[in-house]
């Protein structure tokens, strides 16, 4: 069956049984990103040009798109690569800190890149000036400490076969 079979299949839309009820829901944001490593284990990070952090490629999820999708069009967009992604590897809640509200992170199994898939990535300069191949121990420092233990965890969960929910980037 297709998303729209799916779709169609719930039949028609719930009746808002209190009007408002549903504006007054509160909305999170929602990204995904792909963990994806050399043969030699290092980990594939990108330098973004709106912020002095490294991250995975990925990004924010689109209104009505799946998590898993946005990672695939992301990933693809960002470098260039159009790679299978593989199973999911964790799931991270993270508070809202600033001007940023509450966000929940998907990582995703990208697997080893060969060299020529490397070679290949063609970065998106709107968005990023860089791509890194770093160990994770080199990493820490270089992202905000909660992405460092998300990283991490990932890492863990590609390792092990598990997958992990993290909040804040914490094992739970």
């Amino acid at each position: 069956m297709t998303f729209q079979e799916d779709l169609a299949a719930e039949g028609d839309p719930e009746v808002e049984f209190h009007p408002g009820i549903a504006a007054r829901q509160p909305s999170k944001r929602v990204a995904a990103g792909a963990l994806f490593r050399d043969h030699q284990g290092r980990v594939v990070m990108v330098e973004p040009v709106y912020k002095p952090t490294l991250e995975i490629p990925g990004g924010m999820v689109e209104a009505d798109e799946a998590p898993f999708d946005a990672c695939l069009r992301e990933v693809r967009e960002e470098t260039g690569l159009d790679v299978p992604v593989g199973r999911l590897l964790t799931v991270d809640w993270q508070p809202s800190h600033g001007v940023w509200g509450e966000i929940i992170l998907f990582v995703f199994d990208g697997g080893v890149l060969s060299e020529e898939q490397i070679s290949s990535i063609t970065l998106q300069p709107e968005e990023l000036r860089a791509v890194h191949r770093l160990e994770v121990a080199e990493i820490e420092g270089r992202v905000r400490p909660s992405m460092f233990r998300r990283l991490a965890a990932s890492v863990d969960a590609a390792r092990t076969g598990q997958t992990l929910y993290l909040q804040f980037g914490r094992r739970i």
